[in-house]
């Protein structure tokens, strides 16, 4: 597997910030918040790069709001205030704020543009999310709608409107459509990306800042490798 490059402080792609908020393009390998692995998670390398940036003696404060898979690259935005957390919360679990993806996968769907409705039943030993036709025993209902922008040589482009959040839900149901993602070994694709990665990257993000009370617009470059290069 290829060595992949981490965010660090000094590498770390920051494509927002004021004194409330902090919006970072994640690159795949980052992990957002620590779980067993005991890698350093995204957060951590976020709060060494503001206690750098400002001088900070001691601890900073900064609020995780939403997460991101950690083979997936994107924007995530962190609260940098106490004031700000439970406010970028509340949107993010009232569904106030706009997420484009992009996924570059193997087959075209066989509508160029379509809303999809599964019932995802999850798997916690496994990771995984299973997606249902019809609603199952403790399944979550999982709405997205996708178009094709752009056919590549050997795969195709979808623009991913998120209309539910569930854990891995677009992996699940691009894969539940034929149309699994590239790299994504766990749904369906057949075989692994060299550095760990899949070609899933939250593009877009838009949201009412919680504090400021004006729409912020945030887009995030895909990493910089052939597959996205050809998306642009």
């Amino acid at each position: 597997m290829e060595t992949k490059t981490i965010s660090t402080p000094k590498n770390l792609q920051v494509l927002y910030e004021d004194n409330h908020l902090i919006a970072i393009n994640k690159r795949p390998g980052d992990i957002v918040q620590g779980d067993k692995t005991g890698d350093a998670p995204l957060s951590e390398v976020v709060k060494e790069y503001l206690r750098e940036k400002y001088n900070k003696p001691g601890n900073v404060y900064l609020g995780v709001a939403h997460r991101l898979d950690r083979p997936t690259s994107g924007i995530v935005v962190f609260a940098k205030t106490s004031k700000a957390l439970p406010r970028l919360n509340k949107l993010f679990a009232e569904k106030d704020a706009k997420k484009t993806y992009w996924a570059v996968v193997k087959n075209a769907p066989e509508n160029p543009s379509a809303s999809l409705t599964h019932w995802l039943k999850r798997n916690t030993k496994q990771n995984k999310s299973y997606a249902h036709k019809n609603e199952v025993p403790d399944s979550k209902k999982a709405i997205l709608d996708y178009r094709i922008l752009k056919k590549l040589d050997n795969y195709f482009l979808l623009e991913i409107d998120l209309k539910t959040g569930r854990h891995h839900q677009i992996r699940a149901q691009l894969n539940a459509l034929g149309c699994p993602i590239k790299g994504d070994l766990k749904y369906g694709f057949d075989r692994s990306n060299k550095d760990g990665s899949i070609h899933l990257h939250a593009r877009n993000l838009s949201f009412i800042h919680p504090v400021k009370k004006e729409m912020l617009n945030l887009v995030a470059p895909p990493p910089n490798e052939p597959i996205w290069n050809a998306c642009l």
